[in-house]
Formats: structure tokens, sequence, C-alpha cells
């Protein structure tokens, strides 16, 4: 039976070799913090790290991810249970959310970034940060993401 590595533990999963990841994380693995948007890899809200690396969880083939690949869901951002990721706390501080649905893929777009830019400014942000708010919270992702850039 096929293994994938996230957030640190080796989990099993009998999905057909072109399933998207996204369904694997989602129906098999039970990670339902990873959310299904477009199916085309445009809105974001699919957002999981493979190996450090931003990607769309709902175009990628579970065939394409090697058993050493890493891959990080908003589950296994904040590390372990009790933690929260600094991200996360200028989320809540800054009340970034409204309805909450593309929240878990711009948090794991925003910590890609500042894993690979530790300072980003404004246009760095405008630019990597593609994910789709319906509900238009772009500027208080901003200010968030700025926040723990500051700290």
């Amino acid at each position: 039976m096929p293994t994938l590595n996230v957030n640190g533990r080796v989990l099993s999963h009998d999905a057909e070799p072109e399933t998207p990841l996204l369904w694997v994380l989602r129906e098999q693995l039970g990670l339902t913090g990873t959310k299904y948007g477009c199916g085309v890899a445009q809105c974001g809200a699919c957002t999981v790290h493979i190996d450090g690396v931003a990607m769309r969880s709902c175009v990628r083939p579970v065939s394409t991810i090697g058993s050493d690949d890493k891959i990080t869901t908003i589950e296994g951002l904040a590390g372990p249970q009790g933690q929260v990721h600094p991200l996360q706390a200028a989320w809540v501080e800054l009340d970034v959310p409204q309805c909450g649905f593309c929240q878990s893929g711009m948090l794991m777009a925003a910590a890609a970034l500042l894993k690979a830019n530790a300072r980003p400014s404004e246009s760095e942000i405008r630019d990597s940060i593609t994910n789709i708010c319906r509900c238009g919270t772009y500027n208080r992702v901003q200010a968030a993401i700025q926040l723990v850039a500051k700290r």
C-alpha cells in the first residue's frame, strides 16, 4: 500500500495513482482543513506545502509525490499540538477571515512566502499570494503577513 509523509507521520492510502492529492488528504486521511475550491489550481484553497514549497493539491496526482517528500497541511502548520503558528496568531489578532473558506490556503501560501523571504515587501506579498478570497480580505492578509515579518 502506498504511503505519504504528512505532517510528520507516514500514512497509508489506497488511492488510484491519478487521484489528486487533495482528495487523498481529505477523503482517505481525514485532513479536511485543506479545501476544494476550483479544481484547476486557480483559487488556492487547496494549498499545501510539499518539501516547504506551496503547491495546489487539487491538480497534483498522488503518484507524483515520493515517499521522501514531506507534505504539510494546515493541520500540521503549527507543529506539535497546542502550538500556534505566528501567522495563525496574526490572523486572529487582525481579524483576517470573514467566511474563512480560503484561509487555510492563504495561511499555507503566506507561510511558504515567509519561509523563503522573511521580510517581503508589499509588492512581493501581492505577487506571491495569488489565492482568491471571495470576501476580499486581501488588505488584512497583507497586514498579517507584514506583522509577522516585523516580529
